[in-house]
């Protein structure tokens, strides 16, 4: 992993076919340029847990854009949540969240992906040539669908605790596989009702058919959600497990 920088943060706008997607952008001081990393939130939104996420890779030596996935429905916050979200005894932010998250399709996000992507191309400080990609839960679906949607675009893309992520549906992210250029890894959370055992092997044997490059590990004891320390899905073990994980995917990549 490179030398810690100092980073600066700001909001930019971002017109999408749809209209316009705010997103937060951190990026080291200095000229650069800077490999650029697309990070997809999870469902509670664009917070200031997701940034620090954002922070962290910046300070790696990296330009982060963290798009508001759910501009359609306002600017973030899109949900007013607690600094720390329990979700055995806060069903009710489910109540808020389910329907926005229902509402995004797949296919908007491939929509909206050309945009985030010719934004970071187009920023100066960005090196040229494909971004990489990292994604949490819901996030995690997207960069797979990116990846594969974009092959040109990504050079890797990084999914933790995602689900849902090789069903038998016919728009199941794994069915990309054949598509995908970039080098992938997927932290999956052990036991995760989201993505049973069924999945993660036939996810597995879907990219190696395909050949692609890739690394999929099972984090024992972890949770759906292992990474978010503003929840009590949160593992510190398997949270920095995934951070060195990332960094090495990062370093080998750029």
């Amino acid at each position: 992993m490179t030398t810690a920088h100092e980073v600066r943060r700001t909001t930019v706008d971002i017109a999408t076919h749809d209209g316009t997607s705010d997103a937060y952008l951190v990026r080291p001081e200095g000229g650069g340029p800077y490999p650029g990393v697309l990070l997809y939130m999870n469902a509670l939104g664009v917070r200031p847990h997701i940034k620090s996420m954002a922070d962290r890779i910046a300070a790696a030596g990296y330009v982060v854009l963290l798009p508001n996935l759910f501009y359609r429905h306002g600017r973030t916050p899109v949900f007013e949540l607690p600094e720390f979200v329990d979700f055995a005894r806060q069903p009710e932010i489910f109540e808020r969240v389910d329907p926005v998250l229902d509402s995004l399709t797949p296919e908007m996000v491939m929509r909206d992906a050309p945009a985030y992507l010719d934004w970071l191309a187009g920023f100066p400080p960005v090196a040229a040539g494909p971004v990489a990609l990292t994604g949490y839960c819901l996030g995690a679906r997207l960069a797979l669908l990116t990846a594969g949607t974009y092959p040109e675009r990504v050079a890797a893309a990084a999914g933790f605790h995602g689900g849902f992520l090789a069903t038998e549906a016919a728009d199941s992210p794994h069915r990309l596989a054949h598509r995908v250029t970039a080098e992938l890894y997927f932290g999956h959370a052990d036991a995760d009702p989201a993505l049973p055992a069924e999945q993660i092997d036939r996810l597995d044997e879907a990219l190696s058919a395909a050949g692609v490059r890739h690394r999929t590990e099972v984090y024992g004891g972890a949770r759906h959600g292992y990474t978010l320390a503003d929840t009590t899905s949160y593992d510190a073990a398997s949270d920095e497990r995934h951070w060195a994980a990332l960094f090495a995917l990062l370093d080998r990549t750029f």
